[in-house]
This record gives C-alpha cells, structure tokens and sequence, in this order.
C-alpha cells in the first residue's frame, strides 16, 4: 500500500481521463451513487479554505476488466446511474473506494454544475466565524443572478495564464464601485488562499492499493472487503449499500435491473427505494427482513436474489398493482410506510393463488398505513407476521392482527383517529384517496400529491377575531390553525380549480353556488362527493362551527363502513 499525494485541481482534472496517470479515477460498481446535497458540497468548500484536513482517500490500482462508471459532472436529480458505466477494458485505472462524495463534490464545483447551476464564491467574505458557521460563503447559481461579489470559483481555479496578483486585480476591477482597502486586501488573501489550497499545495491524499504490481493480495472478493471494513465503521453507507455491493460483485447487471424495477414500482409518484427492494428479497428468502452483512456472504443468498430476481421482482410489483387497483393509493403522498407492504410481498411470493384470490388484503393495507402499526424499526414485527403466514398457510388477518397487537402497536381506528386529520399531515392524503375512490373522480397531482384545499380559506377564518379580555380589543384569533386545517375544513381540488383563477380564497357561499353549476343535479353531485352539507346557510363565515360539526358526521358516515369493520365485527 502506497500514500500519494495530489492537488485538489490536478486529481479533478484525472476524473475520467483515461489518459491521466495511473489510467485516471474511476467508481467501481460496488459504489453507490452520488448523495450529497448543495449545503454538504458549498461547506466542503468552505472547509477547504479554511484549512481544514481532507480525509485520507482509498484507490484500488487495478487492469482487471470491472465493471465501472464516470464521476458525474453536471449533477441532476433522478439521473440514471446505468448511463454513467464505461465500457470495460484491461487498460490501468484507478477505483475510487472511499472518498466518492468528495471527489464528487468538487467534480462538480470546479468543473461541472448541480442541477444547472455552477459554483460561485463570496469574494468578499472569509470573515471570522465559528467552527460550525459558514466562514467563505459558496453557492451554487445561474449565471444570470451571479452578480458581483458572486465569482466562478472554477475561474480561480482554473487559470492558468495569470499570476494570483493580477487574477485578484482583474476581480477587482469588475467590482461595480470603488472599493476600499479593506475589500481590496480581502481579494488578494481570498485569491492567494484559493490558489494555494486547490491549485499548489497537494491537499488530497490517497492510499494505492496497488493491484498490478500485487496482482495476487488485490483480487476482486479482496477489495469488496476492504470496501466494506473502509465504509461500515461509520455512516458513510448504510447496511443496504453494503449489502448491494456484494451483489454487484456477482450480478453485472444489477444496477440496471435494479432502476428497472424502480421505475416501474415509482410510476405514478410513488418513492420505492432499493433499501426497500434488498429488504423485501431477504424476506422473501426466508434470511429475515433485519439487514446483516454476513446474510449476502452466506455463499447462497446472493445467488438465491441473481437467479429468482425475475419471481422476487414480479411479487413487489403485484403488491405495488393491489396498492393502486385495491385501496387507489396513488403516490408517495398517501403512503406513512412501505414497510408494512413486506409482509404482503411474502404471502404473494409464496402464496401466488391465495395472493390473487383473498378479498381483504386492501384492509390490511388501510388499517395498517393509518394506525401506523410498521412505524419505527418493524423488523421484528414483519418477521413475526411471515411466521404467522408460514404456521397458517395464508395470510389470516385475524392472526396477524393478533400478532401486530403482541408487538404492542394500535390497530384500532376511532372517530379521533379520522378527524384529527390536519392540512398539511401526511395521512389526510392516504385518506383523501379512500374518500374520492368511489368516485369518477382523479385527483390533480402536484409534486406527486393531491392538492388539499380549505373549504373556508384561511385569509378568510383569519378575518374572525375575538375581544382580548386585557384590552378589550378585537384582536384575538378566534380559529387558531388546527381548526383552520382540520380535515372537516379540507377537500381535494382538480388543477383547473386550485390554479390561477381557480378556488383561491373563494369563500364555500360562492364556490358551492348552484349557479357555477349546469344542472341541479351536477350540483347536488359535486355536494355529495366533497361530502358538503347541503343546508347553503351553513356555509356562510358565522356558521362555520355549524359547518364543521355538520361535515363532520358525513364524514365519519362516509368512513365507518370502510374503516371501523373489520372480519370479527366493529372494534
């Protein structure tokens, strides 16, 4: 093992190069793909200029023909990793093996973009701040709205024609005004300590694990190891990303099937993630849903994923199609926990013609999501419910409600339980979407969500004051913001009708008008699927507490039969 050294733009520049020495950087496909966000790169930045150290990376000098991907350089969310592979050659390169996310963070801040936009510097900031506060302020940004003091740090960086004096005094002279010393003084250090720790001084240090030369001590099975020690200490992946890269090891195309699958389980606004996926096979195979290392080095389970992938992919994807077709769960939006769905994917791996024909999966699914039984660290739990349908051969739901109540979690939905709904919350869309599931009715989406909407508008209940009893003025709110936001106050809304020109802060007296209408009877339905009190006086603002008790009890009319009935009777 040899330690290298290098300067911050000179191993950036070796990012992808098949021509730089050594065969340049490279990910190898056990890696994960790229996590940080805006604020974890600009404080690298930030801390590179403030001299602090940059951890010792790990590389794997190797000419074995692996699987492996570029660095990304213009960053976009929801990017396909599969693009990123390179074709496979026994030519020199060097594998990045810990140090992925800074490597990538300033791949992307020197020489490429997020999301668009690329990386800017405050060149007049450095000023004193403690160690947890931003000191050199960096942002990524359009080009248009880059005003000075706002400079292309990769401007500084990269040049190569001028001297750190005049590289200062040519920022200087774009400034719009006059500046006074102390700016002028502040460039200078800003431009002579940007130079000095990413342009001269070696900052990066690697560790070569050199596979060429000790083509013997560095094989592949060697490497995941030293992968797997480098990156389990801490919380740079977590067990799932370990896990993967075992299975990558094996599996070349396991990258590409897993996005596969994920695209088709997310279409519609739904976050299914490969954590979920790794977790749901372990359990179809019996291994136990808890993530443990040493259930992928078994010499089994990662042959059992490989070989049975297309029977353990196609289970997922049935429960995902109950998931829409049964309880008309439409995105991520209505869904508190994709775990509690594992137990299911079990029954309909093993059990495909029970799966098919059992009637009351859906309100497992409803009661479970809504109680929030899978809540927490359910390992245990969907452990426990998959002995419950090995020892009956079937998923009773009887059983395994008496399990999930064994754990100690709720199962019981009352009238509270429905109506301490509130905008905002996540599981008024779960039950939003079990509301309008009866009707010729699609929800518009936004951000992958139904648009939830305040029958009386808040600008408008905000109106409503009461006397303060010190003052005597009217200045007390008299519907403070869980009454605004209850569920009985709440309704869904097409795009057309909460867009521009659309309800707003229309008040109920106007948008439930019969006049809006063609007909008494398109009125009358619009009314009954908002489940709107009929009574038009109770939609005036000074009967707003009438409204709301009055909806209330369609609510809970509308509810009970779905909810509260369960194969033993009503709890």
């Amino acid at each position: 093992m040899q330690n290298k050294k290098l300067s911050i733009r000179r191993i950036v520049s070796y990012l992808n190069d098949q021509e730089a020495e050594g065969g340049g950087f490279w990910l190898p496909n056990i890696q994960r793909p790229f996590v940080w966000n805006e604020d974890q790169i600009v404080k690298l930045f930030d801390s590179i200029m403030r001299e602090y150290p940059i951890s010792t990376l790990l590389v794997w000098k190797t000419r074995l023909p692996i699987k492996h991907r570029r660095f990304v350089d213009n960053f976009q969310y929801g990017f396909k990793l599969s693009l990123m592979f390179v074709p496979e050659h026994e030519r020199p390169k060097l594998m990045v093996l810990d140090g992925q996310q800074r490597l990538q963070s300033l791949f992307i801040g020197l020489r490429g973009s997020y999301v668009g936009k690329e990386l800017y510097f405050d060149i007049l900031s450095g000023d004193g701040a403690s160690p947890e506060d931003i000191r050199y302020r960096f942002e990524f940004k359009d080009k248009k709205d880059a005003v000075w003091p706002w400079i292309r740090f990769k401007d500084i960086v990269f040049q190569t024609s001028k001297l750190d004096l005049q590289i200062a005094q040519d920022l200087i002279k774009l400034s719009p005004e006059s500046l006074g010393t102390e700016d002028t003084n502040k460039i200078h250090i800003n431009v002579a300590r940007a130079r000095q720790e990413f342009v001269n001084d070696d900052n990066i240090t690697y560790q070569e694990l050199d596979g060429i030369d000790n083509p013997d001590t560095y094989q592949i099975d060697d490497i995941v190891e030293v992968f797997i020690r480098a990156n389990s200490g801490g919380t740079k992946l977590g067990k799932s990303d370990l896990l993967f890269s075992l299975l990558a090891t094996s599996w070349d195309d396991a990258d590409g099937e897993m996005e596969i699958l994920l695209e088709d389980l997310n279409k519609g606004g739904f976050e299914f993630d490969r954590d979920f996926v790794l977790k749901s096979c372990l359990t179809m195979l019996g291994k136990g849903a808890r993530y443990e290392v040493k259930k992928f080095r078994d010499g089994k389970t990662k042959d059992e994923i490989i070989n049975g992938w297309a029977d353990l992919s196609a289970a997922i994807k049935s429960v995902r199609d109950l998931l829409v077709s049964r309880t008309y769960i439409r995105s991520d939006k209505a869904m508190p926990s994709y775990l509690a769905l594992i137990p299911l994917i079990y029954f309909r791996y093993h059990y495909p013609k029970k799966f098919s024909e059992h009637s009351g999966l859906a309100e497992y699914i409803l009661r479970v999501l809504i109680t929030g039984a899978f809540s927490g660290n359910p390992d245990y739990l969907i452990d426990s419910v998959v002995k419950s349908i090995q020892e009956t051969n079937d998923f009773n739901l009887s059983e395994i409600y008496g399990v999930i109540r064994a754990d100690n979690r709720n199962l019981e939905i009352s009238s509270d339980v429905i109506l301490n709904q509130a905008y905002g919350s996540r599981t008024i869309h779960l039950f939003f979407n079990l509301w309008y599931r009866d009707f010729d009715y699609t929800p518009a989406f936004n951000g992958n969500g139904p648009q939830v909407d305040h029958i009386f508008p808040q600008s408008l209940l905000k109106t409503v004051k009461d006397p303060n009893p010190e003052t005597g003025r009217l200045n007390i709110l008299r519907y403070r913001a869980e009454q605004r936001d209850q569920i009985a106050n709440c309704m869904l809304l097409k795009a057309d009708e909460n867009g521009f020109a659309g309800k707003t802060d229309t008040p109920p007296s106007s948008w439930f008008d019969r006049a809006r209408f063609k007909s008494d009877d398109e009125h009358k339905e619009y009314l009954a699927m908002h489940l709107i009190p009929s009574d038009t006086a109770l939609w005036q603002l000074d009967r707003f507490d009438d409204f709301i008790n009055a909806r209330k009890e369609l609510i809970l009319n509308k509810f009970r039969p779905m909810l509260l009935v369960t194969p033993g009777g009503t709890i």
